[in-house]
């Protein structure tokens, strides 16, 4: 679906279920996202992602080295969770295996992402989430120019009340008016 210098993002398959399920039997992958899922979540992962990207025109992609076509992870844009300040809105998200990290890549793909998305979509903001202790994903959120919007800060409510992760920070990016300055991550777009 987006191809960049060195990666290809595109929709599941039912095989990359039990990637996902090991990518995220890694402690340091789901530290801020949460208990490790079962395969039959992974499985479940798939499902919706494909629905999504019907649905939607896209999902949260598996990201695959061009190279050799390993899995690396996934990022992509869905619609927001309910009961959030993002409900319904754009949301782009990241997650890559810990082989992955130090190497580009996350920003790679996310720009690539967006760039697609002011290319195909017409909202004007594209929304992210995290938590306050994941520095790598909200810096990474900086370097793509989003901007804190520190009023939508919020209690996920997917999240236990007792959890450490159950605030989250917001941040959001514009449709930039002259796309042709931020068209910097995408080679190809099928």
């Amino acid at each position: 679906m987006i191809e960049t210098e060195r990666l290809r993002l595109r929709g599941w398959c039912q095989d990359d279920a039990a990637a996902h399920h090991a990518m995220c039997s890694d402690p340091d992958v789901i530290r801020y996202l949460g208990a490790p899922p079962t395969i039959e979540d992974s499985r479940d992962v798939v499902t919706r992602q494909t629905a999504t990207l019907e649905s939607y025109g896209i999902c949260f992609l598996v990201i695959e080295a061009r190279a050799d076509g390993a899995f690396l992870g996934w990022c992509g844009i869905k619609p927001g969770p309910e009961s959030t300040p993002i409900a319904d809105m754009p949301e782009i998200g990241w997650s890559l295996t810990r082989s992955a990290w130090h190497q580009g890549y996350a920003r790679e793909a996310a720009g690539a992402v967006i760039d697609w998305f002011w290319e195909h979509k017409p909202d004007p903001t594209v929304y992210a989430i995290t938590v306050p202790a994941n520095t790598a994903s909200w810096g990474l959120m900086e370097r793509l120019g989003m901007q804190r919007m520190i009023d939508q800060d919020f209690d996920h409510p997917a999240v236990e009340d007792d959890s450490s992760l159950k605030r989250h920070i917001t941040y959001r990016i514009d449709r930039p008016a002259d796309r042709a300055h931020n068209r910097l991550f995408v080679n190809h777009i099928g």
